[in-house]
């Protein structure tokens, strides 16, 4: 066989075997799309938040255009959404509550925070303890504001847009909770 002739054909199997596909990450398959408010989001990263040397959840950011800058994703305008698909063998409902509160403390000023406390204790009162293999997608649909789902069961929502993208300055602040998941998020 002729390998000058092989080879372009070659590149395009492979071309064509990956194209539209999932990515995967720590065995998850993300989704390259996701069909979110008549929008065909598209994904801007995925990576594994750690903690102690333990694999706790592949994160990953879908929005409606691709950008690198943590800024430019928190301000985009249209729907937008968060997804954690769970590798530990069980997340406690306060430990994920505490997680969002340190999130929040740590990426927004205390009157920042005040102002958002009643909101997010109503957003910490949609969650449960999930196990591996749980999926969390915090969506933020512009008519409505945030939407936590866990598992396909829709848990509630918070209205405004001002809460989600405070809610996405726990992973994409300044001191998000995994600075390695911050990057792999950000396509970096």
């Amino acid at each position: 066989m002729n390998i000058r002739f092989a080879l372009p054909g070659l590149l395009l199997l492979c071309f064509l075997s990956t194209h539209g596909y999932a990515k995967e990450v720590a065995g998850v398959k993300v989704p390259e799309q996701v069909p979110l408010a008549n929008t065909a989001l598209k994904l801007n990263g995925a990576g594994i938040r750690s903690k102690f040397f333990f694999k706790i959840y592949v994160g990953a950011l879908y929005l409606p255009q691709k950008t690198h800058d943590a800024e430019a994703a928190i301000n985009m305008d249209g729907p937008k959404r968060l997804l954690m698909y769970f590798l530990y063998k069980e997340v406690e409902k306060e430990k994920l509550i505490e997680g969002w509160v340190d999130g929040f403390k740590n990426n927004h000023t205390r009157k920042q925070f005040d102002a958002l406390k009643t909101q997010l204790e109503a957003f910490n009162a949609l969650f449960v303890t999930v196990k591996r293999g749980d999926r969390i997608e915090l969506d933020y649909l512009p008519e409505t504001g945030t939407r936590v789902r866990i598992n396909d069961q829709i848990k509630g929502s918070i209205p405004g847009k001002a809460f989600y993208s405070a809610l996405l300055r726990v992973w994409l602040g300044e001191e998000p909770a995994d600075s390695g998941l911050k990057a792999a998020m950000l396509g970096e």
